[in-house]
């Protein structure tokens, strides 16, 4: 089974290494893996996504047009992408940040830098939603999950390995 995902947001929200932890369950698990980045040439506050594709095939292209899953940090990253997302797809937003309408069925609205700054998490709304995610699609293990996290934060702040293991797990368990 493939899955296709855009991360989106502001430069600084983690969303490309949002999508770097999402493209490397997929090495763990032993499936082809693309991940492609985009910036503008702002660092921070510019806008920022990512596609990320996982099959059991080969991938042809790993440009995203229509993704199985978006996950939205800011709301000109929601209006950009959301009418991309596949009929049956699902749309994560970041409610701290994002109107939508929540008469989507698709959109499944997470309060996730309300949820991360209310638990001394600031900054790591990206793997709060990646705790979501995962609960609503079941595209990896939990096991892979914390691991891919484990092998994407850099040894040089390992320090936050459990932060950011505290978050996968508020996202995880968020109803």
């Amino acid at each position: 089974m493939a899955f296709q995902f855009v991360f989106a947001g502001f430069g600084g929200q983690g969303v490309l290494f949002a999508g770097k932890v999402t493209a490397n369950t997929g090495l763990i698990d032993g499936k082809q893996v693309t991940w492609l980045p985009s910036y503008g040439p702002e660092m921070r506050g510019g806008t920022a996504n990512c596609s990320v594709c996982l099959s059991e095939e080969p991938i042809g292209c790993p440009m995203v047009m229509h993704p199985d899953v978006l996950v939205a940090m800011n709301g000109p990253s929601y209006d950009r992408f959301a009418e991309t997302v596949r009929p049956g797809g699902l749309i994560l937003a970041d409610s701290t940040l994002v109107q939508c309408d929540e008469q989507d069925h698709r959109i499944r609205p997470i309060p996730a830098t309300r949820l991360a700054a209310d638990n001394g998490l600031e900054g790591l709304a990206n793997i709060l939603l990646l705790g979501r995610m995962l609960r609503l699609t079941g595209f990896t293990t939990y096991e892979s999950m914390k691991q891919s996290i484990r092998n994407c934060v850099p040894a040089s702040k390992a320090y936050l390995l459990e932060a950011n293991f505290k978050a996968f797990e508020i996202g995880f368990q968020y109803q």
